[in-house]
């Protein structure tokens, strides 16, 4: 009886290291140091000369399957002109498109003059130059259209979230700006400016962080995800407007694919179908977010786009001290969606560092059953946090102990991440962090495709 109590014990216990053992926290020690804003006398703040000049410049994609562009600028001194004056690298043939203007104001702020002018239908894979201001002081941009959508076409995407201003924000643009891969569209997960962390939610902190990101921006699309930093809800000064900022200054194309706010949307992008979701709207069910995604993934055509990523900003699987299962009802509202349609990978921010999953899911799970585990699924999507643009609050260094066993991957650093699209199998992705080579991933893994190739992956090096 003894020997057979001794053989139950140590059963129990190599049960509970399996159940309990995650994978890999980084070894790698980051110097502590306060995360500090950039001054506003900084170069990267600094305003284009001459009267009037558009500042601000930045493109997302403006329709629903890459044809289409939204260009937006801001003016300070006087309206100017609304137009986009452009033409194709092929031709010399030039054409103007007519957009429109905006202003706002927030508490004491008035903004300038913010113009958007979607330009349709552009040729796939081409180059186009356009030119903002005209008339007065015009300043010339390009920018490439996608390749045509279809199941092996190859596309790099740049994952960068809760940038900010700071100085390590700055190092991340930089990092992401000179990486080998050269990502085509930046998939950004939320977390814009952080103007509302400062006194009354300073939106001239939205007109620097323009300015900054306007070198990278201005010259391909950023594909945007809304997070809680860009709710700026001051009821106690009679805002009582959630995303005001945010909404008047990044426009997305949300109307076509059928949703009825810029908060949750779709579009296709070569061989990816992208499904972006809202964290801070209503997602219960009979909701408009709800409706819309529940009829959303059925259009998914993976035949044409294979590739079915989700963005969203708080994140389903985090195993820091931060945020923890804030995601935790949407997950139960829509995790069996993510099963059902094999989506292959979820970017998140909001968790200000760096984690990554295996494929797991936790669908099993009622309050009636008790069955709280996550268990592995080649169905489910792999999970990836990737708030650490380099935000002013810092990184997020706690974690939870033990490392759970959904876990492969995590460290507490700043860095941005490339998600490199061969075909309709494979897809290489790779985490960079700031204190790196161009040419060094932290942490990368071949991506099999969940329709196409749904066999279970490895990761490159850890």
């Amino acid at each position: 009886m003894g020997l057979f109590s001794l053989f139950v014990t140590l059963f129990l216990i190599l049960n509970v290291a399996v159940i309990c053992n995650g994978g890999i926290t980084s070894k790698f020690v980051r110097k502590v140091e306060k995360t500090i804003d950039m001054p506003l006398d900084s170069d990267v703040f600094s305003v284009p000369p001459g009267y009037n000049a558009p500042q601000q410049v930045h493109i997302t994609q403006g329709d629903h399957d890459g044809k289409g562009v939204i260009v937006s600028w801001v003016t300070m001194d006087e309206p100017g002109s609304n137009k986009v004056l452009y033409w194709s690298e092929k031709s010399k043939d030039k054409h103007h498109a007519r957009g429109h203007m905006v202003t706002y104001r927030f508490y004491n702020y008035t903004s300038g003059f913010i113009h958007h002018c979607t330009i349709n239908h552009l040729e796939y894979d081409t180059k186009y130059y356009y030119v903002v201001g005209l008339g007065l002081t015009e300043r010339q941009f390009w920018f490439t259209t996608p390749p045509k959508v279809g199941p092996d076409v190859p596309y790099t995407f740049g994952l960068i979230g809760d940038l900010g201003q700071s100085f390590d924000s700055n190092k991340t643009l930089s990092h992401y700006e000179s990486s080998l891969s050269k990502g085509q569209t930046v998939l950004f997960v939320g977390d814009l400016c952080y103007a509302d962390q400062y006194p009354l939610h300073d939106n001239n902190r939205w007109d620097t962080w323009g300015r900054f990101v306007e070198r990278s921006n201005a010259y391909q699309s950023w594909i945007w995800t809304a997070g809680n930093h860009e709710i700026d809800f001051l009821p106690e000064y009679g805002e009582t407007v959630p995303f005001k900022p945010y909404t008047n200054r990044y426009p997305v194309p949300y109307r076509a694919s059928g949703s009825t706010a810029p908060f949750w949307y779709s579009i296709k992008r070569a061989s990816a179908y992208i499904i972006v979701l809202a964290s801070y709207s209503a997602y219960g069910k009979y909701t408009p977010q709800y409706k819309w995604l529940e009829e959303e993934f059925p259009k998914v055509n993976r035949t044409e786009t294979p590739w079915l990523i989700v963005l969203m900003h708080s994140p389903w699987y985090n195993s820091y001290n931060y945020h923890y299962m804030e995601g935790e009802t949407m997950r139960v509202m829509y995790e069996p969606w993510f099963v059902k349609y094999k989506v292959d990978v979820v970017f998140a921010g909001h968790v200000h560092a760096y984690e990554r999953s295996e494929r797991v899911s936790n669908i099993a799970y009622n309050i009636v059953n008790g069955v709280c585990n996550p268990v592995s699924d080649q169905s489910a999507p792999v999970y990836i946090t990737i708030g650490d643009g380099g935000n002013l609050e810092g990184l997020a260094t706690n974690m939870t102990e033990p490392q759970p066993k959904y876990s492969a991957y995590r460290e507490a650093s700043f860095g941005h991440a490339i998600f490199d699209i061969k075909n309709r199998t494979h897809a290489y992705y790779g985490w960079h962090r700031n204190q790196d080579g161009v040419a060094t991933a932290a942490d990368s893994m071949w991506f099999f495709n969940r329709v196409w190739y749904p066999e279970a992956e490895h990761p490159v090096s850890q």
